[in-house]
């Protein structure tokens, strides 16, 4: 398990410690200091992650440079093979056809080589995107629930301050009917 997905089930563990919240057992109520202390420390790792990919990459790269040195030095043998075959006149024409076998082999399995190292980097590159692909769409999953949840809090705040404030007035209306009761405007209007 990478240190990344460490940090994530530190994060859901976290919120599934947190108090729900009062009239809504959907919602909770998470300390922002703490959520968001949680996410830089993910944010810090991510770059630490994407380079130990890249250093599984460079290795790929290195195996092809050493495939090619390989398949360079096998050509070079199947050439020297073929300069000494040639020499020998009573052999010339299986020397030539050795050699072309050994040059056709060689390079046929020079390229297949190649072409393995190739695709193996290939399919550790997109295993690296999307392993940061998917932990990136579980990060934005998790800071869009808590702005929702967030967003929720205050909006049921503001309605349950409004019933108040409402049977304040009618309490007050109530004591003094004769008077026409005054409302008092709170400083701050509900946006």
């Amino acid at each position: 398990m990478s240190r990344i997905e460490q940090m994530i089930d530190e994060i859901e563990e976290y919120m599934n410690g947190c108090k729900p919240q009062t009239f809504n057992n959907k919602n909770i109520i998470v300390e922002k200091d703490v959520l968001e202390e949680m996410l830089e420390e993910l944010r810090d790792m991510t770059p630490e992650e994407i380079k130990r990919y890249q250093k599984i990459i460079a290795n790929q790269d290195a195996i092809i440079s050493d495939a090619q040195a390989q398949a360079n030095q096998m050509i070079e043998n199947a050439t020297r093979r073929t300069n000494e075959l040639i020499s020998e006149h009573e052999i010339m024409q299986q020397a030539l056809a050795q050699a072309n076998d050994l040059l056709e082999q060689a390079n046929a399995q020079a390229q297949q080589i190649v072409d393995r190292a190739t695709e193996d980097a290939q399919e550790i590159r997109e295993g690296a995107i999307g392993y940061t692909d998917d932990m990136l769409r579980t990060l934005q999953s998790i800071i869009s629930s808590s702005m929702d949840g967030a967003r929720t809090q205050y909006e049921g705040l503001l309605s349950q301050l409004k019933t108040n404030y409402d049977v304040v007035v009618g309490n007050r209306a109530q004591l003094a009917p004769q008077e026409e009761p005054q409302v008092d405007v709170p400083l701050e209007q509900n946006k």
